[in-house]
């Protein structure tokens, strides 16, 4: 499998102590790969310096801007993939729980399984997790709803890391409604329903809490997401009318 061009969208949220580092150690694992890419971080609003500190990191390949206001990873990686010209698009946690090399996994899996959409899965048995046994939990509870609801082929769709042909973004990017909680979800199954193949790919995760983290009110909010995906997708039928 070939590709011209790597887009990678790094989405950053009150990140300044880590965000150049995270960006500038980016560049360098992929400009080992002797591959053309592009780095595009977008600042997800956030209330401290990381704008200003990512601008310091920004070359040519990359780009730097910011949402006016705090929206969501989800609003985040959409500015992010509108802004970019690559034809695989991967995803990556700006905080760098997952680390960018592990591209490469993913990108094999790609190769293999002739995959449209690969992603990163915690609940891969080959998966190495530095991970709280509360988030753990959380993941495992969450994996048996989505299951039930949808009856996905997945056993993972929340981890930070996934890598997409660009063709699938740019045909169900748009219909995506949900700007935070259960994102990546609607994302997938859109992916899905759309008879696009997904793979699921083992990750090393050194969880550093930064990103999103867990309170009563974010599941509360993830479950309403997700049952608002499912009223959609199968009582609305919104997704095809869109």
């Amino acid at each position: 499998m070939k590709f011209e061009k790597l887009s990678i969208l790094m989405p950053m949220y009150n990140e300044e102590m880590a965000v150049a580092a995270n960006i500038l150690e980016t560049d360098e694992y992929f400009k080992k790969l002797g591959i053309t890419y592009e780095i595009i971080v977008m600042d997800d609003g956030s209330k401290d310096m990381t704008y200003d500190k990512a601008l310091t990191a920004s070359k040519e390949h990359i780009k730097v801007f910011k949402l006016p206001k705090n929206e969501g990873k989800g609003e985040a990686l959409r500015g992010a993939f509108n802004k970019s010209s690559g034809d695989l698009v991967m995803f990556l946690d700006g905080d760098l729980d997952i680390h960018p090399k592990q591209f490469e996994v993913l990108f094999d899996v790609m190769k293999s399984e002739s995959a449209d959409v690969v992603i990163g899965s915690k609940r891969h048995p080959k998966s190495v997790l530095n991970y709280p046994p509360l988030r753990k939990f959380l993941s495992a509870g969450y994996f048996f709803i989505v299951k039930v609801l949808f009856g996905m082929p997945l056993r993972d769709t929340q981890t930070g890391i996934k890598l997409f042909k660009a063709e699938v973004l740019k045909k169900v990017f748009h219909k995506v409604l949900i700007k935070r909680y259960a994102f990546d979800l609607e994302l997938l199954i859109l992916a899905h329903y759309n008879g696009f193949k997904i793979s699921e790919a083992p990750v090393v995760v050194d969880y550093k809490g930064k990103y999103g983290n867990i309170t009563l009110k974010t599941v509360f909010k993830m479950l309403w997401d997700t049952l608002a995906i499912f009223y959609r997708l199968k009582i609305l039928r919104y997704y095809d009318k869109v």
